[in-house]
């Protein structure tokens, strides 16, 4: 098995090496089947983190053109994630989210479609990150003003 296909698939998902191994050879070696596999397998191991504590977060902030502003209060097992790109990545999507697609409470924002891809709901995104990073991942509250 080439090392090449392995880190391709590791750079594109985030999954570790004997993940991106076991999903090659799961998928016969198809770089496709392979993605959809570790995208599959990544939803149902976050469902088992489901129920870690949060204990750390982040505040996000986000300001569209002076008019409609968001903070966000995104949450996570460790401080150590919270600093990492992909939750920090995750909190400023999910701001933008609430800004252009006015969700009334936690449950609708992860209910609607992704503004950057409407074939996805909200929540598998953030699933992605749990995901890729390992830890439970919780939208706590947010608050959207607009003029």
């Amino acid at each position: 098995m080439a090392i090449e296909i392995i880190q391709k698939l590791r750079d594109l998902t985030g999954a570790g090496v004997m993940e991106c191994k076991k999903a090659i050879e799961a998928s016969g070696g198809d770089f496709d089947k392979a993605v959809k596999f570790i995208e599959e397998q990544g939803l149902a191991n976050s469902a088992k983190r489901a129920g870690h504590a949060t204990g750390a977060g982040l505040i996000e902030s986000y300001t569209h053109n002076g008019r409609i502003g968001v903070l966000l209060d995104l949450r996570a097992e460790t401080d150590f994630v919270v600093n990492s790109d992909p939750f920090r990545h995750l909190a400023h999507e999910l701001a933008m989210q609430i800004a252009a697609a006015a969700p009334q409470d936690v449950d609708a924002l992860l209910k609607q479609p992704y503004i950057k891809d409407e074939s996805k709901p909200v929540e598998n995104i953030v699933k992605e990150v749990v995901a890729k990073v390992g830890e439970n991942i919780q939208v706590n509250r947010f608050y959207r003003l607009e003029l």
